[in-house]
């Protein structure tokens, strides 16, 4: 379980770190993972942010201790990030693959599939897309706004892990859906590029 200094650090430097780091979350007696392939770093005073909307009650999780969860709700949907030093300051975690090693259950593949089906079907999602999206990503783990907002990781419960996976090439690029006006020009995006070949 990565510890709090891990995330007390610049945002961009967390963002970039995340990648290849496992998310670990327990659905029941299930534990479900994936391995994180793409980020987002925002700051306070980024206009994208939404620490630079203020301090309210739903936005306080940003302005909590390193390594503190904010979850929000992304076009009606479930959204992860986690905050980074400096109040405000925060890693949206935008992309992950399924992740499987020798702690994988065999039903987690079968378990995610169901958790997160082809939107306004019964189909069964490939497994390539489980968690390819914020969203998608916190419906395949079942990671619920109402659950973790505001708290911190618990590894009985929910978790970062290091594997020891290291990418071999990440790309910086502009952030995604930011609208014109909010600095949408910033290159605070981190991918790791052999998950998209």
């Amino acid at each position: 379980m990565l510890k709090k200094n891990f995330f007390n650090r610049d945002a961009q430097i967390v963002a970039k770190n995340l990648l290849g780091k496992v998310l670990r979350a327990k659905y029941r007696n299930v534990w479900l993972s994936a391995r994180i392939t793409e980020t987002e770093a925002y700051y306070l005073n980024d206009k994208a942010s939404h620490a630079s909307l203020g301090f309210t009650e739903k936005r306080k999780a940003l302005f909590m201790v390193p390594g503190t969860i904010y979850m929000y709700y992304a076009r009606g949907s479930d959204s992860v990030n986690v905050s980074c030093r400096g109040e405000g300051n925060a890693v949206l975690i935008k992309s992950a693959v399924p992740f499987v090693d020798k702690k994988t259950p065999k039903t987690m593949i079968t378990t995610m599939q169901r958790l997160n089906p082809v939107k306004g079907t019964n189909k069964i999602r490939k497994f390539d897309k489980l968690c390819a999206g914020q969203t998608l990503l916190c419906q395949s783990l079942n990671l619920k706004v109402k659950d973790w907002d505001q708290k911190q990781f618990d590894r009985d419960k929910f978790y970062i892990e290091d594997i020891g996976y290291k990418p071999i090439k990440v790309t910086q690029a502009i952030r995604l859906g930011i609208p014109k006006g909010r600095d949408e020009h910033l290159e605070y995006r981190f991918i790791d590029e052999v998950e998209y070949k």
